[in-house]
């Protein structure tokens, strides 16, 4: 479980202003908050929070000065252009206690070629000790035939990991490849061309249509 040390600064500025202030000094506006706790408002340093949240379920632990918080990241705000962050939401943890998160799947293993692997869900659920979340989880595909699945039960929980995701919901299918015929309009011959045209022409000597009179 990775677990990051970072210094954090209490807001006194609240709004949108105040907020397009913090990001333009290199900061992020966000909010801790749970355990019954009142919210606090703080920023904090952009690069770093930045690097710290690239890991998944990852333990901060925010300096404030006269305390320390214990928080993982509930909500991660991104500017929808540019992808920077904009706003995070921080819940209070205590250590030794349990938690409900969602952790990823890493596949491994050799599985039918002829297959399409599809990542039907990209994590599962499980409740684990805060201070041992797993970084990811292992679901071994070796041999997987087209058309078959992978279900949660089959994933790799850890000692103490708990899974709270429907054991029966698949994480990985392999579809069956389907193989497309291409169809070749085919042209008519010159015999078919000659019989055609020849069925389109009045015939020798027939008498040829009489004009309506005026």
């Amino acid at each position: 479980m990775a677990e990051v040390s970072i210094k954090g600064a209490l807001r006194s500025e609240f709004g949108k202003g105040a907020s397009r202030r913090i990001r333009r000094d290199g900061s992020v506006p966000a909010v801790i908050y749970g355990h019954g706790e009142k919210p606090i408002h703080i920023s904090l340093p952009a690069r770093e929070v930045g690097v710290a949240i690239k890991t998944s379920n990852v333990l901060l632990n925010v300096d404030l000065g006269e305390k320390q918080e214990l928080v993982l990241p509930k909500s991660i705000v991104r500017n929808p252009l540019k992808g920077t962050l904009e706003h995070i939401d921080l819940i209070i943890v205590r250590r030794g206690e349990r938690v409900v998160v969602h952790v990823p799947v890493h596949t491994h293993g050799k599985y039918d070629p002829e297959g399409i692997l599809e990542h039907v869900h990209n994590t599962i659920e499980v409740e684990v000790d805060v201070t041992a979340i797993p970084a990811s989880l292992d679901l071994d595909i070796e041999g997987l035939m087209a058309g078959d699945s992978k279900t949660a039960s089959e994933v790799t929980l850890p000692v103490g990991v708990i899974l709270k995701s429907d054991p029966k919901m698949t994480v990985i299918h392999l579809s069956v490849r389907v193989a497309f015929e291409e169809v070749v309009p085919v042209a008519a011959t010159p015999a078919e061309g000659e019989a055609a045209a020849a069925a389109a022409a009045p015939a020798e000597g027939a008498p040829a249509e009489e004009s309506k009179e005026k």
